[in-house]
Parts: C-alpha cells; sequence; structure tokens
C-alpha cells in the first residue's frame, strides 16, 4: 500500500493461499496485479477461497467494512464500563 493509497502486487501468492485454506479462510483480498498469480494456481489449492481483486485503498476498505448501517459490535457492560473509565 502506497501513501497515496495504491496497492501494489505482493509475492508468495501461493504460499499465502496454503496458509489462508489452512487458518479456515474462505474470502481473501490480493492486490489486482496478482490476478495473473491466482489465475495459475492449482484448483486444490483456490479451492474453497473467494478472492477479491483490487487496486486501492477504498476498495480494501469497502471489502473490509462493506457497510456502515451494519450494526456496531456488542459489548459487555463490564468492557463498556473499563473503556469508559480509560
Amino acid at each position: 500500500l502506497t501513501l497515496t493509497g495504491k496497492v501494489l502486487a505482493v509475492g508468495g501468492i501461493r504460499e499465502k493461499m496454503v496458509a489462508a485454506r489452512r487458518a479456515g479462510l474462505t474470502k481473501v483480498v490480493l492486490p489486482e496485479d496478482n490476478r495473473k498469480d491466482w489465475e495459475e494456481l492449482p484448483q486444490f489449492v483456490k479451492r474453497g477461497i473467494a478472492p477479491t481483486f483490487v487496486s486501492s485503498y477504498e476498495q480494501v476498505f469497502d471489502v473490509a467494512f462493506p457497510s456502515k448501517t451494519a450494526s456496531p459490535p456488542t459489548h459487555s457492560s463490564s468492557s463498556t464500563a473499563a473503556a469508559a473509565a480509560v
């Protein structure tokens, strides 16, 4: 990610996808410049993983936080009180 918000290509896509599968991830965000690397992966590596290709920080943000109207996470009263005390 550059200071201007451009998402740059990364290396080791195969290894990252193998790690994602082991961790149980079903969705990943990848740089648009790595689309060719994704397409060259064997099907058994890609199976069960849905990629989203992005080229700017705004796209990453939209994927990470899909809706501003979604309910905020609920906090227990003790954690809210602790946060208020800080």
